[in-house]
């Protein structure tokens, strides 16, 4: 059974996009994944995306993803909201692993703009309504224009959010101006998609996060919010300043691999990385070290 949830809050407040831990020798280790899972949710998460970027998607096969999801809904799915990543550039596809992620146990779906290829608004629309249709859970769209090369544009926004399965986005757009307007004129669940900007997108309307950082501050983004929420916007404020360096160290490169080194750091599962991507050199590993503990992040 899934975690209760709210037109408002329809994932929870404050999401981990979660690593795929994988074994020495490169293979998906799923107990790793439910030991990392676990202790994402103790920590504080109310939800976990699996099989998204940070997840590794483009590398890992359809089926290791349909056996991460049911390991991670085995491992928390009573406590935690489980979204599966079911993005590709082929609808078809994401069809495809929008069925297996819903006869797998998720309970909803994140579904990237198509990369790549660039689609107009129109085959955009078409897309995400395609795969909301092909199962019955809740889909938040993953509007992240710098990665995939094409905006979600805010009137398609507003035609997507009719569909009634469609409930959320994750903005990774960096524009708090284009941001405003969605908000107010989609009825969509916004989720910042971009750790730097949790707090001002909270400012115009964001209900929480889903965050790669998340991976090592978990209490203090879900203190953030709790304090924003609550009226006490100097204390959110203070807390965000505090994890300044905390965003900045995470992101110097590709999030995967600050990620995983950061949980190799503290001793949880994460493990070697499959190319393209490839581990921080020994000086990197020192200044991520030197950034966590700047935001007081302790290893």
């Amino acid at each position: 059974m899934a975690p209760t949830s709210t037109p408002q809050t329809p994932f929870g407040r404050v999401l981990t996009a979660m690593v795929t831990p994988f074994s020495a020798a490169g293979s998906l280790d799923l107990e790793g994944a439910q030991r990392l899972a676990a202790h994402l949710v103790d920590a504080g998460n109310d939800g976990l995306i699996v099989n998204g970027t940070t997840g590794e998607s483009p590398t890992t096969s359809d089926a290791e993803k349909t056996e991460l999801v049911r390991a991670v809904v085995e491992a928390v799915g009573d406590r935690a909201h489980v979204v599966a990543g079911v993005g590709t550039n082929d609808t078809r596809h994401s069809i495809e692993l929008a069925r297996a992620a819903q006869a797998a146990g998720a309970h909803g779906l994140l579904t990237v703009t198509p990369y790549y290829n660039k689609p107009p608004q129109e085959g955009l629309y078409q897309h995400f309504t395609a795969v909301a249709d092909a199962t019955e859970l809740p889909v938040m769209l993953y509007d992240i224009p710098g990665r995939s090369g094409v905006p979600i544009n805010t009137e398609t926004m507003v035609r997507l959010g009719e569909h009634p399965r469609i409930v959320a986005n994750k903005d990774a757009k960096g524009d708090l101006g284009r941001a405003s307007w969605a908000i107010a004129t989609t009825g969509l669940a916004w989720y910042s998609g971009d750790d730097m900007l949790n707090l001002p997108l909270l400012s115009v309307g964001a209900i929480g996060f889903v965050s790669v950082v998340g991976h090592v501050v978990t209490p203090e983004l879900r203190a953030l919010v709790d304090a924003y929420s609550g009226g006490d916007v100097a204390k959110a404020t203070e807390i965000h300043q505090r994890l300044l360096p905390v965003f900045t160290g995470m992101f110097r490169t590709q999030g995967v691999i600050t990620s995983k080194a950061a949980l190799a750091l503290r001793g949880l599962p994460g493990g070697p990385l499959r190319l393209p991507l490839v581990g921080l050199t020994e000086p990197e590993t020192e200044q991520l070290r030197r950034d966590l503990a700047a935001g007081g992040v302790q290893i």
